[in-house]
């Protein structure tokens, strides 16, 4: 007969939830911690269920890597796996650092985007990390890599996309992830909920898109809203507001350069476009809670 503790273990699983600025996720600690491959698409969406699971944006496996100190996998609430999550990497560190998994304050983390490397900050009373900063490496414009489809310019800039019988005009970046930008005189009013699944959706975009708005307050200061891809609304998007500094540049809103503060529903984020092309991002990470999850297909 099997004991508990074997039962325990096949049927539950440790977590940590965690948000950046609301961006938030369930995080598994894989070095601990035992997933299979082919239950993890349906587990992101059932711990992502407010009513019946935890509730979060997504699930974020922290694993072992033979390319950097650790690897981040990225399940969206849909059980879509993302390339690459701006928030979702500060929290990583964050969590790789306090649970001593690296022990330098600066690391390196792998991602179905590449690798990247951050930098924590902490508090010199107890080390708890208060800040991270992430070296996002370079956007891509080239449009088969975003993806694409039917692109006029590369970069492209303030070209038009047709949806509901409407024009817009958008800027297409990829910072891992693929992301379209548009600049909005007043973001209150931008068309989040109505434009936002039909671009993300939209044919142009073979592999979806996250959607971004943005409202520019001048050269160093933004006004961010998103809709991500698998996800929806969310407060926060790392990588988006990466790829609206980028676009706010290339529109020649912003200076590459410069920091630019990014304003988004749950917080703010400093953005840097180098001018050796990298792209750097500043911002916090929080720890919401610690627990044990039943897998729902174990419950009884």
């Amino acid at each position: 007969m099997k004991s508990l503790e074997d039962n325990e273990r096949k049927t539950s699983m440790k977590f940590t939830k965690m948000h950046g600025l609301g961006n938030q996720y369930i995080f598994v600690n894989t070095f601990e911690e035992s997933l299979q491959e082919d239950e993890l698409e349906s587990l992101a969406i059932e711990v992502s269920n407010i009513h019946t699971g935890i509730g979060s944006d997504g699930l974020i496996l922290i694993s072992p890597s033979e390319k950097a100190d650790v690897h981040m996998r990225v399940f969206n609430k849909d059980g879509s796996e993302a390339k690459n999550c701006g928030n979702g990497l500060r929290c990583v560190a964050k969590y790789a650092y306090e649970h001593k998994i690296v022990n330098n304050k600066t690391m390196s983390i792998e991602t179905l985007g590449g690798n990247v490397t951050a930098t924590v900050k902490t508090d010199k009373s107890d080390e708890a990390v208060k800040e991270i900063t992430i070296d996002m490496g370079n956007p891509s414009f080239d449009p088969t890599k975003i993806p694409l489809t039917g692109a006029v310019n590369k970069p492209v800039v303030r070209e038009t996309i047709k949806a509901e019988q409407q024009e817009y005009l958008m800027t297409a970046v990829s910072m891992g992830n693929p992301h379209a930008v548009f600049f909005v005189p007043e973001i209150n009013e931008a068309p989040l909920m109505s434009l936002g699944p039909l671009i993300e959706k939209h044919e142009r975009f073979p592999e979806g898109v996250n959607v971004e708005f943005v409202e520019v307050v001048s050269s160093n200061e933004i006004i961010f809203r998103v809709w991500e891809r698998g996800s929806g609304v969310t407060e926060a998007c790392g990588t988006g507001a990466c790829a609206a500094v980028v676009a706010s540049v290339l529109n020649e809103y912003s200076s590459k350069g410069e920091e630019v503060v990014v304003h988004l529903a749950g917080g703010d984020l400093t953005i840097m476009w180098a001018d050796d092309g990298r792209v750097w991002m500043t911002g916090p990470a929080e720890t919401i809670c610690t627990g044990t999850y039943m897998k729902k297909a174990e419950r009884r």
